[in-house]
């Protein structure tokens, strides 16, 4: 009865008990009841799923680091079983660091307490506390701290931070990705800072092409980005950028008009105005607050004999008030993408008021290391100017073919091949990591210069002269960090410039000599030796919070 129901207390709400059970931790468990690919972690997934993995993207789980002893959970695939099988194994772990914690005696720290539901009979109470401007979230017996806080303290808890989902109005900013298989999923959310690219196919038809969501531009703009993390207050619209037009032939035209929504719909039997790609470009302060969003969108359209689409999605982060620098990995290099390169400017490093000026990056060709670029032509004094980035691990060479005459002089035609075989201002320093900012000096590796002569020689001038006939690099670079996911670092790069002579040629005649770049990547990891065991630097220095949150 009504009346029962009302004079019964009420229940207190507790909330889960906090999971410390490392077996039941998965930190790459993203989608909600569906498998995540290669999480062998992961609890909705199932041994058909695991057979279908290649790799454990995370093979060992651990509790609290700061422990001095505590349990992990390891995965691995069994390969050689047919089908392949997931391997799980709880062991036990020592922290060999003499500054950990022995155990955890403040169990009250380890969740959030649940907030106090309002009622008729409570609703005045909990406005008198939670009613003003500010107020503690802590009961008083926590509260040790008189000083007034810090209005600084409670913006940092709603900033965004590295890899935190960038939240909406309803949920989360999407980026659409594949899954499984190669079909799209709607639930991969766009983590902050995370520059993604990804590719998906999705199924369509013309009849019902108007009546499908992820194909319309609204899908990716009608829900406002939160400027913070958890934050209701400040919300930040997505702005149309501009709109490319794919016909069916693949020619693209740009709109000039990008403030017009344009919705998918059937025209002669046709269906025009469907979201073939969309780009975020996401702007935000170094408090970790978003500012701006802005998305481009690739629209096309589709005939009755389409089945299914293609799309691409792709999301890319800008600091307000500074200029993007195009990366090469984070950190470590990726193989494919080009050697970052800068020089140092006059006076450094005087003076030091400017630590983004400690180097400033060669705006030739992105940033980049480059060399001679061959053309069909093979006529080095038709090709200056051609240029092409040394990519990181690929060993390269070009060349081209130099025609001389007795009327050629020495000293122009030594700085003619010179800024043939360097560029117009051939970089100082390389970034030792694909992700190396200005202001991190200490990550920039030096361009050594080393000279050599060839035994060989030419007939061309009165009197001899040197000239330069190659140039090659060699970068040398080694596997650095975790031996489960080393990244690639330089450490060391070095130029060597070869000159030949030449010597006087009769009058009226011709000689053709090979000028040639060249760049050799050179893996100088130490392997680790058998039955070694490389224990680790104790550092003194604790961190601020290192008891936090316990006793």
């Amino acid at each position: 009865p009504p009346e029962t129901r009302a004079a019964a207390p009420e229940q207190p709400r507790s909330g889960p008990a906090p999971v410390t059970d490392v077996a039941k931790l998965c930190v790459c468990d993203l989608l909600v009841a569906q498998c995540d690919v290669n999480c062998c972690c992961d609890p909705d997934c199932s041994a058909a799923d695991f057979s279908l993995f290649t790799t454990c993207s995370v093979p060992i789980v651990t509790g609290d680091s700061r422990l001095c002893s505590q349990k992990a959970a390891t995965y691995s695939l069994d390969v050689e079983a047919n089908p392949p099988e997931r391997i799980s194994k709880l062991i036990d772990q020592v922290n060999p660091s003499i500054f950990c914690i022995h155990s955890t005696n403040y169990k009250q720290a380890l969740s959030f307490s649940s907030p106090e539901m309002p009622t008729s009979k409570n609703f005045d109470q909990l406005l008198k506390k939670y009613g003003s401007a500010t107020f503690s979230v802590e009961p008083d017996s926590w509260n040790m701290d008189t000083e007034p806080p810090n209005p600084s303290d409670a913006n940092e808890t709603y900033r965004y931070e590295y890899g935190v989902p960038i939240q909406t109005v309803d949920a989360f900013l999407r980026l659409p990705s594949p899954v499984v298989s190669s079909w799209c999923s709607d639930t991969n959310p766009a983590g902050f800072l995370i520059n993604q690219a990804t590719k998906c196919t999705r199924s369509i038809s013309v009849e019902k092409c108007d009546n499908i969501q992820a194909v319309s531009m609204l899908f990716y703009i009608n829900s406002s980005i939160l400027a913070k993390c958890h934050e209701f207050v400040f919300q930040v619209n997505i702005t149309v950028q501009s709109i490319v037009v794919q016909s069916l032939n693949g020619t693209r035209t740009l709109l000039n008009d990008s403030d017009v929504l344009r919705l998918p719909i059937i025209l002669d039997e046709l269906c025009i105005n469907i979201v073939l790609g969309v780009s975020y470009h996401i702007t935000y302060t170094d408090g970790g607050e978003i500012i701006e969003a802005a998305a481009s969108f690739v629209l096309g359209a589709i005939n009755e004999a389409a089945l299914s689409i293609q799309q691409s999605f792709e999301i890319s982060f800008t600091q307000v008030n500074t200029k993007p620098v195009p990366l090469s990995g984070n950190p470590g290099y990726v193989v494919g993408l080009p050697i970052r390169a800068g020089f140092r400017p006059q006076g450094y490093p005087f003076p030091v008021e400017s630590l983004l000026a400690a180097l400033v990056l060669n705006t030739n060709n992105y940033n980049q290391l480059t060399i001679l670029r061959s053309t069909s032509s093979q006529d080095c004094l038709a090709e200056q100017g051609a240029r092409t980035p040394v990519l990181f691990g690929y060993n390269m060479i070009s060349g081209c073919k130099l025609r001389i005459t007795a009327a050629m002089k020495c000293q122009p035609l030594t700085e003619t091949l010179l800024d043939l075989l360097k560029g117009q201002s051939f970089p100082e320093y390389v970034a030792s990591f694909g992700n190396s900012q200005a202001q991190d000096v200490l990550d920039w590796v030096p361009i050594i210069h080393f000279h050599a002569s060839e035994q060989k020689m030419y007939t061309a001038f009165q009197t001899s002269c040197q000239i330069p006939v190659s140039l090659e690099i060699e970068v040398r670079w080694t596997k650095y960090g975790s031996l489960v996911n080393p990244q690639a670092r330089i450490v060391n790069v070095t130029a060597t410039t070869t000159t030949t002579t030449l010597k006087q040629l009769p009058s009226g005649r011709e000689r053709t000599i090979p000028i040639t770049s060249s760049v050799v990547f050179t893996d100088v990891s130490s392997p680790a030796e058998p039955g070694y065991k490389a224990w680790p630097t104790i550092n003194v220095k604790l961190p601020f919070d290192f008891f936090f949150p316990f006793v």
